[in-house]
């Protein structure tokens, strides 16, 4: 192909959401200078439990301002009262996503507070750094930790949940459920070949996971870590697109 007819990569990689960033970071100042550096290559970024307290909502509130997309992974648990409240606070700030764990009255909660905001309830099967091991040690019924997170993620989805949270290693089988047609399947615990899979257990590389059935990939250590975090990011990127 003549050069004057390449595709030009750099708009190809431009701003595609299926890739969130997870800002793991101390506080929203090192957030906001990885955010700066990634600049308009990336458009979506997660904002954890960690953060919360180093400035996440105020930062969240700042990137949609900037006309980004926030995901707030607050994994919410507790009794139902409780949990429709706090989604109706958080529901205020317009997010994109916010996560709860996966309980059906956790769920049903969270969509009754949510209520007619934009904010797509997600909820958490099984994190992907667990395994059955721990799964043992935690009380948790018997059976493959797939099939675990596969039948959490039905009931999930049939309490009201807009999608759900799971490794890309059970995107496949939550994608063929009955109950997940039009729900959003995000998966954590991605990791570009060759990088170290760190606290994760059931993980992916990002082509994969969208191939079995992914819409988003949440992707933190390989691009903040980095040398060259927006190399990082592009290099993901490219391998989606």
């Amino acid at each position: 192909m003549p050069d004057d007819v390449q595709p030009n990569l750099s708009n190809r990689m431009h701003a595609d959401d299926r890739l969130i960033v997870a800002l793991d970071l101390p506080d929203a100042l090192a957030a906001g200078a990885l955010v700066e550096q990634l600049g308009d290559t990336v458009s979506f970024y997660k904002i954890g439990l960690g953060m919360l307290t180093g400035g996440g909502l105020a930062l969240a509130n700042e990137l949609k301002g900037q006309g980004k997309r926030v995901f707030l992974d607050m994994k919410l648990f507790d009794i139902g009262a409780t949990v429709e409240k706090a989604v109706a606070g958080l529901a205020r700030f317009r997010l994109d996503f916010l996560t709860v764990h996966g309980d059906p009255q956790v769920v049903r909660a969270a969509a009754a507070g949510r209520g007619d905001a934009p904010t797509r309830i997600l909820a958490v099967t099984i994190l992907t750094s667990l395994d059955r091991e721990d799964l043992d040690r935690m009380l948790i019924v018997p059976g493959a930790v797939r099939d675990l997170t596969v039948e959490r993620a039905r009931r999930a989805l049939a309490a009201g949940a807009d999608g759900v949270i799971a490794s890309p290693q059970e995107a496949a089988l939550i994608r063929a459920l009955p109950e997940a047609g039009g729900k959003l399947i995000v998966t954590p615990g991605v990791r570009p070949a060759g990088a170290a899979a760190g606290d994760q257990k059931r993980i992916a590389t990002p082509s994969a996971a969208l191939a079995d059935g992914a819409d988003h990939i949440v992707v933190g250590r390989p691009v903040w870590a980095s040398e060259n975090p927006l190399a990082a990011a592009e290099a993901i990127l490219a391998e989606i697109a």
